[in-house]
């Protein structure tokens, strides 16, 4: 199987080095240790005849849909992001959803893109991901080089309109006095899931196997380590799945939108 291309980190210094990578089709892979500094985006995309619902999903909701932006209707980019932005080829990777289906994943939306879609940009759990490595905290996804991995919970959203389901969470492992000072940095990123929802006891949030995530990939847990849970920004993907939308566009799942926001306008003392 031929891998799917790749920019270093060397290479992807901005924001605007990755989404120039995806635009070039030179990147597409998984964004997670790209561009440091820069604030990564989840990206959920519908017909403007659903965006106030979801609005309102993502204010009932916040943990697992903090919203970064708003697109104008059929707009392609999202000032408050970027200058340069555009959401058809930016990304690494697309999902498609037909009436609750899951239709496959795309490079760009050249071919799909219609006049009435309205773009969410959400916060992004990467963005922390360089708190917690310049605060001595190793990211076992990123030491082993594969995608995050994510889970359906029993953890149910607050409903809007159609959107309704189960919150989806990240997992990352930390030994114990490791994931208090986890909480404590990842507390200070509200804007991007803030801080976990849930330590330990996977099944109680009902996780059965924390070797099957249901996007991403499996990491190694330590003997020693406890599973700690985030609320997650592919939510918007499980609850499009639930409302059986007739088109729905995300991101795929690990492949973000890097934009030009700095991680540290997020922060909160």
């Amino acid at each position: 199987m031929t891998q799917a291309p790749s920019i270093s980190a060397a290479d992807a210094r901005t924001g605007r080095d990755v989404r120039l990578a995806c635009r070039a089709g030179k990147h597409r892979r998984q964004t997670s240790g790209l561009a440091p500094g820069f604030v990564q985006a989840n990206l959920a995309i519908m017909p403007s005849a659903f965006a106030d619902d979801f609005l309102r999903f993502c204010q009932r909701n916040p943990k697992p849909c903090p919203v970064l932006a708003v697109s104008e209707p059929g707009s392609t980019n999202l000032p408050d992001l970027a200058n340069d932005l555009d959401i058809r080829t930016d990304a690494p990777g697309y999902r498609i959803f037909r009436d609750g289906e899951n239709r496959g994943d795309v490079v760009d939306l050249l071919d799909v893109w219609q006049d009435d879609l309205v773009t969410f940009a959400l916060g992004c759990s990467f963005s922390f991901e360089e708190a917690l490595m310049e605060g001595g905290l190793g990211v076992r996804h990123i030491e082993q080089d594969v995608n995050v991995p994510m889970y359906r919970s029993s953890i149910p959203t607050v409903a809007a309109g159609p959107f309704a389901g189960p919150m989806v969470v990240s997992m990352r492992p930390f030994a114990p006095a490791d994931a208090i000072r986890a909480i404590q940095i990842t507390s200070r990123f509200p804007g991007v899931h803030g801080a976990p929802v849930h330590i330990g006891f996977p099944q109680r949030i009902g996780i059965v196997d924390l070797s099957q995530p249901w996007q991403g990939d499996a990491v190694s847990i330590g003997a020693d380590e406890l599973p700690v849970f985030w609320a997650c920004g592919i939510t918007p993907q499980a609850v499009a799945l639930e409302a059986r939308l007739p088109f729905f566009i995300a991101h795929t799942p690990g492949q973000m939108l890097v934009t030009d926001m700095k991680n540290s306008a997020l922060a909160v003392i």
